[in-house]
């Protein structure tokens, strides 16, 4: 069976039922066309487990799956966003590879006063907005990780680290 619009929408209608047969194919032939997609956006050795992220991403997603929308472009934003995660993830490692091996002594306090200057400025907006920030623009976690961490959905997040953001952006033009 070739994965098609037609046929992946309605195997994901009938799971979406409760049918454990039609999901079983439709993760099957999903995964065969997550393989072809990410074939050409990432290193060989990387797409069977980014396939599998993908499709337990598609597990965790499949309730909010409108069977009236298209199957595949659906399918495509769930792949996109965990490839783009993937991207972070590798550049967040070799960014942590490169501060490790180029840190001296002396930028040592440097570092330390930096993130007590952070810290002060986080304490002067709001709680939500301050944790939104630390968690994705510090920690580097993606806004549905920070969603899960904080309680809070994932329009709040998004919001209270623009608000935020720009609230730290003002603090520090007053100085």
């Amino acid at each position: 069976m070739i994965a098609n619009e037609e046929s992946l929408r309605r195997l994901m209608r009938l799971s979406q039922t409760g049918d454990k047969q039609a999901y079983a194919v439709l993760l099957e032939q999903c995964g065969r066309w997550l393989g072809r997609y990410f074939r050409q956006k990432i290193a060989a050795d990387a797409i069977d487990d980014l396939v599998q992220e993908t499709l337990i991403s598609l597990h965790r997603k499949r309730a909010s799956y409108d069977p009236a929308r298209p199957f595949l472009p659906w399918l495509a934003a769930i792949a996109r966003y965990r490839w783009v995660d993937r991207l972070r993830q590798g550049y967040r490692n070799h960014a942590e590879a490169l501060e490790h091996n180029d840190v001296s002594e002396d930028s040592h306090e440097e570092v330390v006063a930096a993130r007590i200057s952070i810290d002060r400025l986080l304490d002067l907006i709001p709680d939500a907005q301050a944790t939104a920030i630390r968690c994705v623009k510090i920690e580097g976690l993606s806004i549905t990780e920070t969603c899960q961490r904080t309680g809070q959905s994932e329009a709040l997040v998004k919001v209270n680290i623009h608000r935020g953001l720009k609230k730290l952006s003002v603090l520090v033009e007053s100085e």
